[in-house]
């Protein structure tokens, strides 16, 4: 998996991953972070997410970083915004309303020019990855958003040789190995959303537990 796949996924319009509502968990269980206003929240892998709108409007600001160009333009066209555009080192920058987002590869972004994230929120990006990316996606993002900076992470887990990824099946297991070492996990939630998604009934899963976990920096 390389940066041409997700680009084609775009322009194929092969785009399954995204919703077309905030993601109801996001609601259900921000409010547990009891973040201040005004927060920076970073959003890796963003897509064109509903779910940066909504972080906008409970007057947060708004970083993320994805790799097609197709989904910040249909990210803020549809979203009626405007933004400013220009490049700085190896990203195009997208800015307009308090929302930022870096088109380019997340492993090039460096701090200096993210800043310092209050919060990093995870709903598609962790499942996105094949297993062999994952431990260095996990160093990347420390080294982006170091604590303080809790994150929210929402994962899927299943039967892994019963279907090829994406989204990827990431186990309790994986999150503990991952981010443990900094981060005290809190599993909040987790489900069986099978019955809910035939498209996955079809690909011949026999289960889908989303998970949603807090991770609080330890100490």
């Amino acid at each position: 998996m390389d940066t041409e796949f997700w680009i084609k996924r775009w322009e194929n319009d092969e785009t399954g991953f995204h919703l077309d509502d905030v993601n109801p968990f996001l609601p259900r269980f921000w409010p547990q972070l009891q973040l201040p206003e005004n927060s920076q929240v970073f959003v890796p892998l963003c897509g064109k997410s509903l779910d940066l709108r909504w972080l906008l409007e409970q007057g947060h600001t708004v970083s993320g970083v994805e790799l097609s160009p197709l989904a910040l333009q249909q990210f803020f066209t549809e979203q009626g915004f405007t933004p400013e555009i220009h490049q700085n080192r190896d990203f195009e920058v997208w800015e307009a309303e308090g929302i930022r987002l870096f088109c380019g590869d997340f492993f090039r972004l460096i701090p200096e020019l993210l800043g310092q994230p209050d919060v990093v929120y995870d709903r598609a990006s962790l499942i996105a990855l094949p297993p062999a990316m994952r431990a260095d996606y996990a160093r990347h993002l420390q080294s982006l958003a170091p604590p303080p900076a809790p994150r929210l992470l929402i994962t899927l887990d299943y039967e892994q040789a019963q279907m090829d990824g994406p989204p990827f099946a990431v186990s309790e297991a994986e999150v503990r190995s991952l981010y443990a070492e900094n981060f005290r996990l809190e599993k909040i939630f987790s489900e069986d959303i099978l019955p809910e998604n035939p498209r996955f009934q079809q690909k011949g899963l026999s289960r889908l537990d989303e998970s949603v976990y807090l991770l609080h920096p330890a100490g």
